[in-house]
């Protein structure tokens, strides 16, 4: 009897096999001869569930991208939920945590992430998906401090898009440097970092609402 393959599974099968390669390699180094090896295949067995190798790049960026969110998506749920103004602060906090490379897992998604936003700049295929899933994680953002401006923990008169921006800026220049020299931005400085930032953000304690 021929063995059943699962397509999805084999697709997200050499979806890893690609994040392997380009954690080692960088985005360069994932050729079809060298993802089809990582993940044990032939190239031909690839391009039967891929139609091409732009094809196979873009559902491993997705993949990569569906990881993060599934991930954050916890914390942005719990955040939503009624809560004392102390409990919000230490959910958003928990949340922006998720974009930090805090451990192993999320030191990884950080370096497959800048790899894949870095080629993008040159590769116009990937250049969509990278700027959708940023995005995705602006949109979570602004929603975040809007929710803590409605919950009068923050300025009415705040700029929302401004401090939104201002906010993906830095945790995208904490992940670059925390990758760079991890043994200088240690997840306890990344964390202190985070904290003071959202601080400077919110009212002094005889300003505030609820």
């Amino acid at each position: 009897m021929p063995k059943i393959v699962d397509p999805r599974a084999r697709r997200r099968a050499v979806a890893e096999a690609v994040l392997r390669v380009v954690r080692r390699e960088g985005v360069a180094g994932a050729s079809l001869r060298n993802v089809a090896e990582e993940a044990g295949l032939a190239i031909g067995s690839v391009r039967h569930y891929f139609s091409d190798h732009d094809e196979v790049m873009i559902f491993a960026m997705q993949e990569l991208g569906a990881r993060i969110e599934y991930r954050v998506g916890s914390h942005a749920e719990r955040l939503l939920d009624p809560g004392a103004a102390g409990e919000r602060r230490t959910r958003a906090e928990e949340l922006l945590a998720e974009f930090l490379p805090l451990d192993d897992e999320r030191r990884e998604e950080g370096m497959l992430w800048q790899a894949f936003t870095t080629a993008a700049r040159t590769r116009p295929e990937l250049r969509p998906h990278a700027v959708e899933l940023e995005a995705g994680m602006r949109d979570l953002l602004m929603r975040m401090l809007r929710g803590g401006q409605e919950a009068g923990s923050l300025p009415e008169d705040l700029d929302l898009e401004l401090e939104t921006l201002r906010l993906s800026a830095l945790l995208d220049g904490l992940t670059l440097q925390a990758t760079l020299e991890p043994d200088r931005v240690t997840p306890d400085l990344l964390r202190s970092v985070l904290r003071r930032h959202l601080q400077s953000l919110r009212k002094e304690e005889g300003e505030r609402g609820a």
